[in-house]
């Protein structure tokens, strides 16, 4: 039984009073038959269940491309209004983010204001504080000033000792004291004494000969610094007990004892690279200066391998602390000095062991009590290009005491009246800075390094009698070194050669050449040790070297 609509067969097929066909659903026939139906109007057929023939559409390949087509019009259809829907979506969850980072801007931008705004307010707390403290300095400065000059003795505040060494005259210059008359005799009777000494003296027996010299070869080699900052920079060895000072890019001096091999200690109290290390023979006390701008003054004790004194500094005052150390552990400050303003470069003691100077790249060099710490005289020399004055790049006192040379960075040498403060020679003729100075023992020899090599000037005759220069001429010769009884010259650079003393007309016969172990091809520093039985040399890959003969009493290789 079919519809005589649709012409399938129904499910539950029904008849129509009115009209007798055969419908496949009971209501809205209205439109098909022009005339209302009625539930009345339908009576339901009862039929066997049969199995439903194909559709009439689905039995020719027109008809079933009908039906797929309609089916992929629903599809896209369907497809087409969850796509909108998806845009919706997004659309609606990008304006809800959008509203999200503007809300947390505008809530980071109140907070980073919060933090501007106290930041603001630490900072001029800060500057009231700091102004507060330069005016009690200024009211307490002259009271201590003036206590240190008439008794030179400590003051305790508040438990502590505090000598401030500095006060200020017209025009916000600092003022000092001087070298007095009592300091020139007492410089002048040791120059009359060291004089009378040298005339006596003769070489010692137990100096090494030249021709053991040319037997030297490296004894040890040991690794004293930081590996992150490699290089040594400056060494002076402490003969009565035979340790080494070593300064190093990595801002420590290191104390090294050659006898035993050990390291004794290492002082960290610099910022920068320590530029120059000197012991004080008689006090145990050693000077350490720097390119931060401050001079450390460490003591130190043998016997126990500790420092009783440590300076400590601060950068932004350029100031610098003597710290005593007590049998509790503790330090209390003792000196304050406020002298240099650009980096310091050289430091050397006088042969009394009472007084030292110290040179800056600031065009001034200071002339120190050890014991008090007081800069006693800050000497400037405006002499430079256009007035302006030439920065220090080295210093050594003459062994008689009363003559002090210094190199500038103008590569001119000075000597300087230590009595008068007054400059008595110029040396010029090298190239570039003059990285060291070194005077021979009997006072007659002076020996200057700078990137040309090394000059030698007589200083009866102030003039240049012979000139020594490396083979590379882009590594400059960055130390000399005058044995203690005279007899040998220890230049570094790109090599490292040693030269036997010979008087100004014969030849300095080059006895010895050693090669740069390090691999830097820059050998920093040079210093001999105790008659000449061995040599200590520095370089850029922060070893510690000893030369000498392998039957001598010394470390082995390491």
């Amino acid at each position: 039984m079919n519809c005589s609509i649709s012409g399938e067969v129904p499910d539950e097929p029904v008849v129509s009073k009115k009209s007798g066909f055969t419908l496949r659903e009971a209501l809205n026939r209205e439109t098909h038959f022009g005339e209302p139906h009625t539930m009345d109007d339908i009576v339901p057929i009862k039929t066997g269940k049969i199995v439903k023939p194909r559709p009439l559409t689905a039995a020719s390949i027109p008809g079933m491309l009908g039906m797929f087509q309609n089916e992929w019009d629903g599809l896209m259809l369907s497809n087409f209004a969850l796509e909108q829907q998806l845009h919706t979506a997004r659309q609606e969850l990008s304006h809800a983010l959008y509203q999200y980072a503007i809300y947390n801007s505008l809530i980071n931008a109140s907070e980073h204001d919060a933090a501007c705004r106290v930041i603001a307010r630490l900072k001029k707390e800060r500057d009231e504080a700091r102004a507060l403290l330069a005016q009690a300095d200024r009211q307490i400065m002259p009271m201590a000033a003036s206590a240190s000059v008439t008794s030179n003795a400590s003051v305790l505040t508040n438990g502590k000792r505090v000598i401030e060494t500095e006060d200020l005259g017209p025009g916000g210059k600092k003022l000092r004291p001087g070298i007095s008359s009592s300091i020139i005799t007492k410089l002048t009777d040791c120059n009359a004494t060291l004089s009378q000494q040298r005339k006596k003296r003769q070489i010692p027996p137990t100096l090494a000969p030249a021709d053991a010299l040319e037997r030297y070869t490296q004894l040890s080699s040991h690794p004293l610094h930081k590996t992150n900052k490699p290089g040594i920079v400056s060494i002076d060895i402490h003969y009565p007990k035979d340790v080494i000072a070593t300064g190093g890019v990595d801002s420590n001096a290191v104390l090294f004892d050659r006898s035993s091999g050990q390291l004794l200690s290492t002082l960290s109290g610099h910022s920068k690279k320590v530029t120059s290390v000197k012991f004080v023979a008689e006090g145990d006390q050693l000077l350490t200066c720097s390119a931060d701008k401050a001079s450390h003054v460490q003591l130190y004790r043998p016997q126990f391998h500790v420092y009783d004194a440590v300076l400590c500094h601060s950068i932004a005052k350029i100031t610098v602390r003597l710290w005593q150390g007590s049998e509790d552990g503790n330090y209390d400050c003792r000196h304050i000095m406020k002298d240099h303003t650009a980096e310091v470069q050289a430091v050397t003691v006088h042969a009394t062991n009472d007084y030292f100077v110290t040179a800056s790249l600031d065009g001034t060099w200071c002339f120190y009590d050890i014991s008090s710490g007081l800069c006693l005289t800050q000497v400037a020399d405006n002499s430079g290009p256009e007035g302006r004055p030439e920065g220090y790049t080295s210093a050594a006192f003459h062994p008689d005491g009363l003559i002090l040379g210094t190199g500038t960075s103008e590569a001119l040498v000075k000597i300087w009246d230590v009595k008068s403060q007054a400059n008595v020679a110029k040396f010029d003729g090298h190239v570039g800075a003059v990285t060291a100075i070194s005077f021979s023992e009997n006072g007659y020899y002076l020996a200057t390094a700078a990137h040309d090599g090394v000059k030698l000037w007589d200083l009866r005759k102030l003039k240049n009698f012979r000139s020594f220069e490396f083979n590379d001429s882009d590594t400059p010769t960055n130390s000399v070194d005058f044995d203690h009884s005279g007899s040998y010259l220890a230049i570094a650079g790109a090599d490292i050669r040693i030269h036997q003393v010979a008087s100004v007309k014969a030849d300095w016969n080059c006895i010895k050449t050693f090669p740069d172990l390090s691999g830097t091809g820059k050998a920093t520093c040079v210093k001999f040790g105790p008659d000449a039985k061995c040599i200590a040399v520095g370089s850029m890959d922060r070893n510690l070297r000893f030369f000498g003969l392998p039957s001598d009493d010394g470390p082995s290789e390491s």
